[in-house]
């Protein structure tokens, strides 16, 4: 079985690898560890943000059905009414198939 490779990490700014290096060295980490722990914390901040949002989003959609329960609901007359057009729709294709 192959050895896992090293991170290539190549920074065109002399300075910013200079910044991250003390970051990492604060830290007490390497700086794969360092770097990779950050992508970590923001790939999960950005997780948290989306499922905020949606929660958010599910909240309000379960607000506008409760102001509006007879959209959500329908009442027995139009439940009928619905009944009786899908009869007469399958009536019609029967109608069809036959010919």
């Amino acid at each position: 079985m192959s050895q896992p490779k090293a991170m290539n990490l190549r920074f065109p700014d002399p300075s910013q690898r200079a910044a991250i290096e003390a970051a990492a060295r604060q830290e007490g980490v390497s700086l794969q560890e360092y770097i990779l722990s950050a992508a970590y914390a923001r790939a999960t901040a950005v997780e948290a943000r989306f499922l905020d949002a949606f929660r958010e989003s599910m909240s309000r959609s379960g607000d506008a059905f409760a102001e509006a329960p007879a959209a959500a609901d329908p009442g027995g007359e139009q439940r009928a009414t619905e009944l009786a057009a899908r009869r007469g729709l399958e009536e019609q294709q029967e109608r069809g198939h036959a010919a």
